[in-house]
């Protein structure tokens, strides 16, 4: 059977422009037609899903048709309100005098690189945990490679970066319980947040470990640049131990177009296909051809979906 009807936590990326977002939709329709509920999320900055839909989509559930909810998050919007999180956690936890150079200094930490990758990937986090036992399939909509790979990296990453803050916060604890405190143990509730914290992002790097669980898609089309960009993002996400389980192919210029200017375009695209197939051999594939119309209605979004369906209840890897 296709891993794609049993894992419950997707993620669908790709270099811009190459259908990410539709196909994104197109599989959300498809398990909800199949009677799932399920729930697309979309965290890429230039959201399509209200446009795809036709409906204004929320930062919270968004009910688009039947057995299928939409959410899109803003990162910069899940940035601030991550900042004041942080500011409200250390309310109490430093004196009066402190504060105001405190915040100074988180607010200075905000504008680094990855501060809003770190905020985006906390709300990918709560959703998760929060919604796996509501939602039978959830689907990201992420943005475009790059950012997907260092979002996707960053279990790991902080994971490491939290056990090193965690083991200096015990050895400070202990020095002051054998100094200061006559033995007894140093009440420390920053020690505390941050154990909460760790075992949070250990929940869920363990959820995105696990291949009955979460499955990765990547979208390309047949064209030099995005296939050596999604040969570098399933090299790099394998690093990390993510395996991308599937490509969706999407564009591919049916048979019976015609005309010699598309005749050339088709051999030419004959040769990346055959690239594809000799660089991707572990990967499912998914082929999906050029429409004569945009995906800009349900019905042209029914008809996308309905020919992933077929493919994905064939059950054949290529």
């Amino acid at each position: 059977m296709n891993e794609l009807w049993q894992q419950s936590i997707l993620f669908v990326g790709g270099k811009g422009g190459v259908g990410k977002s539709t196909s994104a939709a197109a599989l959300s329709l498809v398990f909800a037609k199949k009677g799932w509920k399920t729930l697309i999320v979309s965290t890429d900055p230039a959201h399509n899903l209200g446009d795809i839909f036709h409906k204004k989509v929320k930062d919270t559930k968004t009910y688009l048709l039947n057995n299928l909810w939409g959410m899109e998050i803003n990162p910069q919007i899940e940035s601030d309100k991550y900042i004041d999180s942080v500011k409200m956690n250390v309310k109490g936890l430093v004196k009066a005098s402190m504060i105001e150079e405190v915040h100074r200094q988180i607010d200075m930490a905000s504008s680094a690189p990855g501060a809003e990758e770190a905020a985006l990937f906390d709300r990918i986090v709560s959703i998760i945990l929060e919604e796996k036992e509501e939602f039978d399939k959830i689907i990201f909509d992420t943005a475009p490679t790059g950012h997907t790979i260092r979002l996707l990296s960053l279990p790991e990453l902080m994971g490491v970066w939290m056990d090193g803050m965690l083991e200096r916060r015990k050895k400070t604890n202990d020095n002051y319980t054998q100094l200061l405190n006559d033995g007894e143990p140093v009440e420390d509730p920053i020690y505390d947040v941050l154990q909460q914290r760790r075992s949070k992002f250990a929940k869920v790097r363990s959820v995105l470990l696990n291949t009955s669980v979460t499955g990765f898609l990547f979208v390309l089309i047949p064209e030099r640049l995005p296939i050596l960009e999604t040969e570098k993002a399933v090299e790099l996400m394998g690093k990390h131990g993510l395996e991308i389980n599937g490509l969706i192919i999407n564009k591919i210029i049916p048979d019976e177009a015609d005309g010699q200017f598309l005749q050339k375009r088709k051999r030419q695209e004959k040769e990346y296909l055959r690239l594809i197939e000799k660089k991707f051999t572990s990967q499912r594939f998914y082929k999906i051809p050029l429409f004569e119309e945009d995906i800009h209605s349900l019905e042209r979004l029914e008809a996308f979906s309905q020919d992933f369906r077929q493919q994905v209840e064939g059950g054949t890897k290529k």
